[in-house]
């Protein structure tokens, strides 16, 4: 029965990996989720697969593979990715491999003796290389090839069947290229060999100022610690929160972190957390622990709740919906010493589906949800009340957006675009007439996500555009 699922499996990823259009941005847990709370895209649970779907991915490479990853330990318990990147290689596909000088990492030595790989330094001014990523194809003429696969999963039986884990896979060039920058940073070349002399590491690397992607017209953001002050990008997202904020996490220790989650739930925002037994020793932990009662659940089990994610606003799509993910834990030492990746993802739909899975473990683990009174519809892009009909495109936006617009009557109407930080950029209409379109000039304002917000005697409607 369990080969039969890991086929099942493999089948829908190899058919997800032809799936190129509207179809990015692929999410996957190695614990059940509960699809009851979807909002129509069902979050996917991956039965004993995880590993699986990574050499599914593998095998369809055709160029090169990058591989920066915390820790490796194979076992003839789950699918052999040393046999998947060693068939890879054979095939001419160039493969690069960076690991924790620290860390066992026998599945090391199971690779073929031409693959070229790179430990981390182990000095006391470094702490580790804990990253999880994996970026395969970033240089075909063919955009679409392009994929990363990132989350917090670290390789080996109990990471991929038992710690409770998360995986995102992001098909975009822009992105990958991204990626390969900060691998070439540590690897220290651009070639298949790695340059020890010229590597950088930890604090030791810099900023390379990619931050901003559009990923089928979703804003994803990018940074490496600890050169990109990840930490200050956490702290912003918590505070982004309006209605609703959750936190499902490993390694819990950074009282900023803390206090900043606090605050949201101090200022009415609803908060529910679940919480490895790991950090329970630390003010962090228990200052959360402490503000949200029984809203902080905190996993004591015999297996490790592996997680680092945040969901902000899942139940309130008039705000700016987001999932924090990666594989950097809530510590000074991720944000100051090792080499971490995290991504934001402002989507409603990546929000209702990491829900999904919180919703799942949180109920599981003991947990009772309250209400959460939201001021839109959950799960509606575009929100109206009144009997406007309402457009925009293109979106994404570059220089300028067009409004269409369809009222029942002749009436005045007024146009807001708003940044998600608040921030106000109105364009005024005040044509006496029921319906026509209006361009609206977007090229003075910073890239990003925007509301943009129209006003009539008919009522409101609200859309999200995508400034580029």
């Amino acid at each position: 029965m369990q080969s039969i699922k890991r086929l099942l499996v493999v089948i829908f990823v190899v058919c997800s990996l032809n799936a190129h259009a509207g179809n990015k941005i692929k999410y996957y847990f190695n614990y059940p989720v509960d699809n009851s709370v979807s909002s129509g895209t069902n979050a996917i649970y991956l039965n004993h697969s995880l590993a699986d779907t990574i050499v599914a991915y593998i095998n369809n490479a055709k160029y090169t593979i990058d591989i920066a990853q915390y820790d490796y330990n194979q076992s003839t318990s789950y699918a052999n990715i040393a046999t998947a990147v060693n068939n890879a290689f054979t095939r001419g596909v160039v493969v690069r491999w960076i690991y924790d000088g620290s860390n066992s990492n026998t599945g090391i030595a199971l690779l073929n003796s031409g693959i070229h790989t790179l430990a981390s330094p182990t000095t006391s001014a470094y702490g580790i290389m804990h990253n999880k990523f994996v970026i395969i194809d970033a240089n075909s003429t063919n955009a679409s090839d392009a994929v990363v696969l990132t989350g917090s999963a670290d390789w080996g039986i109990s990471q991929f069947d038992y710690d409770y884990n998360n995986e995102v896979i992001l098909q975009d060039s822009a992105l990958a290229h991204a990626y390969t920058a900060e691998f070439e940073l540590m690897w220290g070349s651009s070639t298949a060999v790695p340059n020890s002399s010229l590597s950088k590491f930890g604090p030791y690397k810099t900023d390379l100022g990619r931050h901003n992607f559009t990923i089928d017209g979703v804003q994803v953001e990018l940074y490496f610690s600890p050169s990109d002050g990840t930490d200050t990008h956490i702290q912003s997202t918590i505070a982004s929160a309006t209605t609703d904020l959750y936190l499902g996490m490993y390694t819990f220790t950074d009282d900023a972190d803390a206090g900043a989650i606090v605050s949201r739930h101090s200022a009415g925002v609803y908060v529910a957390a679940v919480v490895d037994q790991y950090s329970a020793s630390y003010s962090a932990y228990t200052t959360l622990q402490s503000a949200i009662g029984s809203n902080f659940v905190e996993y004591t089990g015999s297996e490790i709740y592996h997680n680092k994610y945040l969901i902000v606003d899942p139940s309130n799509v008039c705000s700016d919906p987001q999932v924090l993910t990666g594989s950097h834990n809530w510590s000074i030492s991720a944000n100051t010493k090792n080499d971490e990746n995290t991504i934001i993802i402002h989507d409603a739909t990546a929000a209702n589906i990491y829900y999904q899975a919180f919703h799942k473990d949180f109920i599981s683990l003991g947990g009772t949800f309250g209400t959460v009174s939201s001021p839109c519809p959950t799960g509606v892009n575009d929100v109206t009340t009144g009997t406007m009909g309402f457009a925009v495109a293109p979106n994404p936006s570059t220089g300028n957006f067009y409004i269409m617009y369809d009222l029942p009557s002749t009436q005045k109407i007024h146009v807001s675009l708003i940044s998600m930080d608040g921030r106000l950029y109105t364009d005024v209409i005040n044509e006496q007439q029921n319906a026509g379109t209006h361009r609206v000039g977007v090229d003075h304002i910073p890239a990003g996500l925007y509301l943009v917000k129209m006003v009539g005697q008919s009522g409101v409607v609200t859309s999200k555009i995508v400034v580029e």
